[in-house]
């Protein structure tokens, strides 16, 4: 069976964005994928060439000014030249972000997200949990409690480091990460029966 190749390509200013692409790795490891944790504004020759190779790519960033950062935006912008050749068409592609703010207009980012890989013709995969945290039995250390579809989004107190990273929000990237490599088998299995 083909290993599927899942890359995180990410921004984090404060080092909370990279707790989450830390997680989204561990859980697309735990789901039998290799994985390149890719740093966007410190990116070499080497791993643009691994996010051509790679089967899925998750976008990864903090919310910034209701967008991401100008670093991942820089990263989006050099991606133009896989869109020239659509280098990246029929990927799968995914999200997470992380605010100080509840809400932190973090849809915006991975909207940005979502628009980038459509662009590049990729095929986005959400976050396919329901909603915690909104009715009386349920409680802030449910999966995504945030109640964001499009991705895994997080709120982190902006007085707090990385460490402050709720479990919860850190579980739901974990649970992004094995979504985006069970979804990247089924279609490497998908195309393989095709072939």
């Amino acid at each position: 069976m083909t290993t599927p190749v899942v890359s995180i390509a990410y921004h984090s200013g404060y080092g909370h964005t990279a707790v989450l692409a830390e997680a989204v790795r561990a859980g697309a490891v735990e789901a039998g994928a290799e994985v390149h944790l890719i740093k966007v504004d410190e990116i070499t020759d080497e791993q643009w060439a691994a996010l051509d190779a790679s089967d899925a790519i998750v976008f990864g960033s903090p919310t910034y000014m209701g967008t991401a950062t100008g670093a991942f935006h820089v990263f989006a912008e050099a991606s133009s030249k896989r869109w020239f050749g659509q280098d990246w068409k029929d990927k799968l592609a995914a999200g997470f972000t992380n605010s100080g703010s509840k809400s932190g207009d973090k849809l915006h980012t991975l909207q940005f997200f979502q628009i980038l890989a459509a662009q590049h013709g990729m095929n986005w995969v959400n976050l396919g949990l329901h909603p915690g945290w909104n009715s009386s039995a349920g409680s802030e250390h449910d999966l995504n409690r945030l109640g964001v579809f499009a991705g895994a989004a997080a709120q982190t107190n902006v007085d707090e480091g990385p460490e402050a990273v709720h479990k919860a929000d850190v579980a739901t990237a974990e649970h992004l990460g094995r979504r985006v490599a069970e979804t990247a088998r089924v279609f490497l299995q998908g195309r393989a029966a095709a072939a």
